[in-house]
């Protein structure tokens, strides 16, 4: 008896082409869960780092900042060039240099050694993200499985911001602080044994040549401006402070003047004028900009006003962290059935409800009420998100995926240091006016009483307990006051991304 011939049309050939599919989102979701936990694990091993290697308080800035800078000054280059060389062979060079300079990170004997280490895990890194959203192009030709692979894959940066604090607090509970570096090599190892047998490589085939002043060009238009704002958020604005700012938006039109001129360019600035592509980017900066600042105010207030610790503030976060997860891929059959220009901006004004809820209620919240805010911001920016990048996969030439890829990446890192810069210097404008401290402090420690709650927390805990009770009474107060016009920004800055997709998705499917 003859067996049955097995065609590419055939069942089975069709169901073990899916079982194909699935498995190679799981290895492409590997990065993206090591590079969302590694945004939240590093800020607990920060005490241990300081006790360890005694940096001064701009070294450890720099650790902290130098892996976000590289990060987004290096994105569309990255991505664009994956689009020559081939988008997987980035991956597999971007997984490789990531876990072993990770191991080199874990056994650094001094901060400068950090620092640099830090810096080349941002070039890595670089090569990490675009890929990943990329491939799923290449992989589900199909748009609603595409979706619901999109909807996964945003999923796992909320999966990786959620397991951050647990899992580093396990982490640094039994092990010193270089664990938190080491967890990247079991994460990385899977994806370098299965990616070259499950995810099929993908390239333009007509790339052009790598063009370096491109390169080189978008490197120092990012740098300066991602610098700039952290420099404007921590000291306020100023001729110094906007310079870097300037600098970058400078050296940004020399990059778009020289895009336009080539013949195949880095970046195809074309892809902007597809108002469903630019659209869904502006959505992402917005939307990040919201979570990553209310995530900046509530994470303090959780820890330093309800007084709960890391890890327990860690858990209050979770629901919401959740939400998004299951808000992404819910929206998916939806999203079948209505168009983006109604369905995104529904779900944005649940998320802008929720800042609404914390600008009236106030500093008067529990910990049970944060979780619920915060379940109502996961719930819209998590459907958001899902439409937004399924967007823009959907409405890039496939050439072209891993340059589009990584403009909303490059959104999504900028989204985040505004999310801090903006809600993070409202806030920080309102504690310093209102903060009052007590006589007697020394002038290092009026200074970061004046400047900080945490600062002030640190200052109260070697203070008399009458001393200590009073600054910290006046020190919760002043951060309460400010939580209040932060979380109107907040609102603002949601309707903001409602609009924009109200106005820029309407033609789009």
């Amino acid at each position: 008896m003859s067996r049955p011939t097995i065609t590419a049309s055939s069942p089975l050939h069709v169901a073990a082409r899916r079982r194909r599919q699935w498995w190679a989102l799981a290895v492409l979701m590997l990065p993206v869960l090591l590079v969302s936990i590694d945004n939240t694990v590093l800020n607990l091993a920060l005490p241990a780092i300081s006790e360890d290697l005694g940096p001064t308080g701009a070294q450890l800035l720099w650790m902290i900042d130098v892996y976000p800078l590289m990060l987004a000054g290096l994105l569309v280059a990255m991505g664009s060039l994956g689009d020559r060389i081939g988008r997987r062979r980035l991956l597999l060079i971007g997984s490789a240099g990531f876990g072993a300079v990770s191991v080199v990170a874990a056994a650094a004997p001094t901060i400068e050694w950090l620092i640099v280490a830090r810096a080349v895990l941002g070039i890595f890194g670089a090569m990490l993200m675009p890929p990943t959203l990329s491939l799923l192009r290449s992989v589900f030709v199909d748009r609603d499985q595409r979706r619901l692979a999109i909807a996964v894959w945003a999923s796992g940066f909320a999966a990786g911001s959620a397991l951050g604090p647990v899992v580093g607090g396990v982490l640094l509970q039994h092990f010193a602080w270089g664990s938190v570096f080491l967890l990247a090599v079991p994460l990385l190892l899977p994806l370098l044994a299965l990616a070259p047998f499950l995810v099929p490589e993908s390239r333009d085939p007509n790339p052009g040549r790598i063009d370096v002043p491109s390169i080189l060009f978008s490197l120092v238009t990012m740098l300066p401006i991602v610098f700039g704002i952290k420099v404007v958020a921590e000291h306020g604005p100023g001729a110094a402070t906007l310079a870097p700012i300037l600098l970058g938006v400078g050296f940004g039109i020399l990059f778009v003047r020289r895009q336009r001129r080539l013949v195949q360019p880095m970046l195809d600035l074309r892809l902007f004028r597809r108002g469903a592509f630019s659209g869904a980017v502006g959505v992402n900066l917005l939307s990040v900009v919201a979570l990553v600042g209310g995530l900046f105010f509530v994470s303090q207030y959780l820890q330093l006003v309800l007084g709960l610790s890391p890890l327990n503030a860690g858990v209050v976060l979770v629901p919401g962290l959740v939400t998004m997860m299951i808000a992404g891929l819910l929206v998916v059959p939806i999203a079948r059935r209505v168009r983006p220009s109604v369905l995104v901006p529904l779900a944005l004004l649940v998320s802008a409800g929720g800042y609404a809820a914390v600008a009236l209620v106030g500093d008067s919240l529990d910990a049970v009420g944060m979780a619920l805010v915060f379940v109502a911001l996961g719930i819209g920016i998590g459907a958001a998100e899902t439409v937004s990048n399924e967007l823009i996969v959907t409405n890039a030439p496939a050439e072209k995926m891993g340059a589009a890829a990584a403009v909303g990446e490059t959104a999504y890192e900028l989204g985040a240091v505004l999310g801090t810069a903006v809600l993070g210097s409202i806030l920080t404008a309102s504690y310093r006016n209102a903060v009052v401290l007590p006589d007697g402090l020394t002038g290092p420690e009026q200074a970061a009483a004046g400047e900080t709650l945490g600062g002030a927390v640190s200052v109260a805990a070697g203070l008399p307990p009458d001393a200590a009770a009073a600054l910290l009474e006046s020190a919760r107060a002043a951060f309460g006051s400010g939580i209040g016009p932060s979380a109107w920004i907040g609102v603002a800055l949601v309707l903001v991304a409602a609009v924009v997709a109200r106005l820029t998705l309407r033609n789009a499917r």
